[in-house]
């Protein structure tokens, strides 16, 4: 991928970037004093500014940034160097582009000058803007990428930083980041909305926040400034805030936490995060951990003129394979939902461990009562359980009902989910929802690892391709597969554009139906089914709610699943009472969420929570009524 490309991904809106993390806190680990001139480095001992750099790349870092937020000229007046303007920025730029690689941009880092700007005097605007085009020249010549204005606190010397980059080279993109106080503002008390509309209106690239505080601060303003403005958002919290240890200020935020905090800046609107004090290699590494399921490794090209997965490989033009197996032929879920007719499934967590006695008999409960299929989750919330494989073949041959098999893109390579699906196929499984997967850090297991060799996108195109009888390189297997192929959406996601776009990829992948997290607001799944431009048959989740912990939980803690107030005051009142009746409460709510979503949708999917399964009957009780088998 050339440069140009890069920086098209890095503008992308839909694109998460990783940036790299501190360059202080790196250079004052190997040694060098605070008294120091850190940007004279990159003239002085340059091999210390590479092998930070390095750190970073091999890390995993999209962006790393020059050793260069102090190389103003009035930063290095007090150290005498203030001739040396161009020579440190470009050095410090001509550093980074060679560690960087092909595959890595170099932002130019430019920092405030220091001192309090007036609208006269020696320390005008315009003499401000000419002191910053002096330092973004020397990284420029150098051959930045682009160029970052970072830790501002002024909204008008951050102007002319930017008004300064756009004199040097229109051209090259900018990022425009403000720094922020525990409580959301500036130190001149400008509001992180402010903030955002005012550098939207400044004309930045990409807007945000970085420095100061960790990330629990910056999560909560990106939350405030995604409302306000259009332009991609970054964020580079620091490690935490400091702590005096022995006399020295600690950054006390592991990389464990940090990666938790950019998966939610992620979902909260933030496409560009990395780090700033007091991060190190080993964050930025956790951090692009953390946010694979977010932004799988691949990219999206062109095909005509829709995106599709870098892994997806492209047929030859003259290879087109079979004609599939007819939908409706493929199962009796399928044939129900070719028909027209309201499809319902159950969703059954498998066993912990080898023990299916429970779950066959749930299964043949719900079989008895004429349930369509039941839903089998694959490693849900990163949690280790029988393979939803083998316990979708064990429910299909010893109970006879039909499967709705998930299958997720966390845990196996590309050559191994091929195996797997040839070999679902050949033993007869047919419903397949195919998903990213949740990240092993939410799991008992942090330190798995995580696959994500293609996403839920790419996944969708392969079934596809073998449904055609063609592999991923485009040669033929034979016989083809018969799956029905579903994926997941959420009308409740953060960024509805983007999950719009991420739904209609699906779709042109090879979608079939779609089912949806569990639904709480009604008119919100109503008003992303009228937004969808390439329609498919949806099913609606649906979750009966046991108590107002439970409620509270799904509102906080589960990825993408929105719970109104109204729904949680409800469950409040009624756990207030006993818990019985918040039990029945919640699944009154399910039965009013399932017969208000049925003219809008072709199914709908309930689970049973903590594996109570009469409770998911209990909501379909009359849904399901006089279709009971013997």
């Amino acid at each position: 991928m050339n440069r140009k490309d890069l920086l098209a991904r890095l503008l992308d809106p839909a694109q998460v970037i990783v940036f790299d993390g501190a360059m202080g806190t790196m250079l004052y680990s190997k040694g060098v004093f605070i008294n120091q001139c850190y940007d004279e480095l990159n003239v002085r001992a340059p091999d210390l500014v590479r092998e930070v750099h390095r750190a970073y790349v091999k890390a995993g870092a999209d962006v790393i940034e020059t050793n260069t937020f102090g190389a103003s000229r009035t930063k290095l007046t007090p150290y005498g160097l203030q001739t040396q303007v161009l020579e440190i920025n470009r050095a410090a730029a001509e550093i980074a582009l060679k560690e960087a690689g092909e595959n890595v941009l170099v932002a130019g880092a430019v920092g405030p000058l220091g001192i309090r700007l007036e609208p006269f005097g020696p320390t005008s605007l315009g003499e401000a803007r000419a002191i910053f085009a002096e330092q973004i020249q020397g990284l420029a010549e150098g051959g930045a990428d682009l160029f970052l204005l970072e830790t501002f606190a002024d909204l008008q010397e951050i102007e002319q930083g930017l008004l300064a980059c756009r004199e040097v080279d229109p051209s090259i993109p900018v990022i425009a980041q403000m720094t922020i106080g525990s409580d959301c503002l500036t130190p001149y008390g400008v509001s992180v909305e402010d903030i955002a509309r005012t550098l939207d209106a400044f004309g930045a690239d990409v807007i945000g926040l970085n420095c100061s505080v960790g990330p629990q601060t910056i999560l909560e303003a990106i939350e405030k400034m995604a409302h306000v403005t259009r332009r991609k958002l970054s964020a580079q919290p620091n490690a935490g805030m400091p702590r005096e240890v022995s006399g020295r200020s600690m950054y006390m935020a592991s990389p464990e936490y940090m990666a938790t905090y950019a998966h939610h800046l992620v979902q909260a609107g933030a496409k560009i995060v990395g780090g700033c004090c007091g991060t190190t290699p080993e964050h930025i590494a956790a951090i692009v951990e953390g946010i694979r399921p977010l932004s799988p490794r691949q990219a999206r090209i062109p095909r005509k003129t829709k995106p599709q997965s870098d892994l997806e490989a492209a047929l030859p033009p003259e290879e087109k394979g079979v004609e599939p197996v007819p939908f409706a032929e493929r199962s009796k879920f399928a044939a129900k939902i070719a028909r027209g007719e309201l499809v319902t499934s159950v969703e059954i967590v498998p066993p912990r461990g080898v023990d299916t006695t429970k779950m066959l008999r749930d299964t043949e409960a719900l079989k008895a009562a004429g349930v369509d299929a039941v839903n089998v989750p694959d490693g849900p919330r990163a949690q280790s359980r029988m393979g939803a494989l083998l316990t979708s073949l064990l429910i299909e041959q010893r109970v006879g009902i039909e499967t709705v098999t998930h299958y997720c893109c966390r845990d196996r390579n590309l050559l191994g989910m091929l195996s797997d699906l040839l070999g679902a196929s050949a033993i007869g499984l047919r419903n397949i929802l195919l998903i990213t997967g949740d990240p092993p850090k939410m799991g008992p297991y942090p330190n798995a690892t995580a696959v994500f060799d293609i996403d839920a996108i790419g996944l969708t195109n392969l079934v596809n391709k073998l449904n055609h009888g063609l592999d991923p390189g485009g040669n033929a297997i034979g016989q083809p597969t018969s799956f029905a192929i579903g994926v997941g959406v959420n009308p409740g996601a953060i960024d509805i554009a983007h999950e719009l776009k991420r739904f209609a990829w699906k779709v042109e992948a090879g979608a079939e139906y779609a089912i949806t997290q569990p639904v709480f607001d009604v008119e919100q799944l109503e008003r992303f089914l009228a937004r969808i431009e390439t329609p498919i048959p949806i099913m609606a989740g649906i979750w009966p709610l046991l108590s107002l912990r439970n409620a509270e939980f799904m509102a906080n803690e589960v990825p993408g699943v929105v719970v109104p107030d109204h729904i949680i005051e409800r469950m409040r009142r009624a756990s207030d009472k006993s818990k019985e009746h918040g039990v029945q409460e919640g699944i009154a709510i399910a039965r009013e969420m399932l017969e208000r979503v049925r003219p809008s949708v072709q199914g709908v999917q309930v689970s049973a929570p903590f594996g109570k399964v009469e409770l998911a009957l209990e909501v379909f009780r009359d849904t399901l009524a006089g279709v009971a088998t013997t």
